[in-house]
């Protein structure tokens, strides 16, 4: 099939783009920097003509609230209007587990958007949950970091590499459309505080880590749950411990 991966030159896209390829298929990195951009419009007929399968997984370059959410509207109705046009027949986004309990944050109201508009749009779809990944632990650290300590909220996580997470998105864009949503996490459930103090630690970086029930994240208060998967969840293999060694 010619699946073309938008935001097919970043972190998550770089990896399906080359998973896909090794099975067999066609494969197309679509970015800014490939001539293609799902805000502007620019180069999206041109690529989508032929596609089966469209996977999104592009960003906002900024994380302002109000540049998240124009970017997420203006790119998802782009892309699904040339899709219908190009009788793509599975759009395929990559969003985050507990999106609609986390709209108190800028960025999740921006992605709850985003899957309204594909949920509406009649095409056949999949949505991705995904737990935080490994690779964010250093930013996620720095975006609660006073002075020297880093303050987490009281909750839970079960984070995965993107490694796996690319293997489920490249996994579901192949397969039937489920016309809802498919959630995906890690094997381990930590603390917040502790996902960041090992990855840290591991890092050498002295900072101290503590448990503040006052902190945010990314904006939004949680609850202990708040970003674990349902029961359903398709559970990854790779552990924390294990990716880290490796680093």
């Amino acid at each position: 099939m010619k699946i073309v991966v938008i935001g097919g030159t970043g972190l998550i896209g770089s990896k399906v783009v080359a998973r896909l390829g090794e099975h067999g298929h066609e494969a197309i990195a679509a970015s800014p920097n490939t001539g293609v951009n799902s805000v502007t419009g620019e180069g999206l007929a041109e690529v989508l003509k032929g596609a089966s399968v469209v996977i999104d997984v592009s960003n906002s370059p900024s994380l302002e609230d109000q540049a998240v959410m124009d970017f997420f509207r203006t790119s998802t109705t782009n892309l699904l209007k040339e899709e219908a046009a190009a009788d793509v027949t599975h759009h395929v986004a990559l969003s985050v587990v507990g999106t609609e309990r986390l709209q108190e944050s800028g960025y999740f109201r921006a992605k709850q958007v985003q899957e309204e508009l594909i949920k509406a749009s009649g095409l056949p779809y999949s949505i991705v949950h995904a737990t935080q990944f490994f690779e964010f632990v250093k930013s996620l650290a720095d975006a609660s970091t006073e002075g020297d300590t880093v303050r987490m909220p009281a909750a839970k996580i079960q984070p995965m590499v993107s490694d796996d997470v690319a293997a489920a998105v490249g996994r579901i864009s192949v397969g039937t459309p489920v016309g809802g949503v498919v959630e995906v996490a890690g094997p381990e459930a930590f603390q917040l505080e502790e996902f960041i103090r090992t990855g840290l630690t591991a890092r050498s970086d002295p900072r101290t880590v503590v448990t503040d029930p006052q902190a945010r994240y990314w904006g939004a208060n949680l609850q202990e749950e708040t970003l674990l998967p349902g029961p359903d969840a398709d559970i990854a293999e790779t552990r924390f411990a294990d990716w880290l060694a490796r680093q």
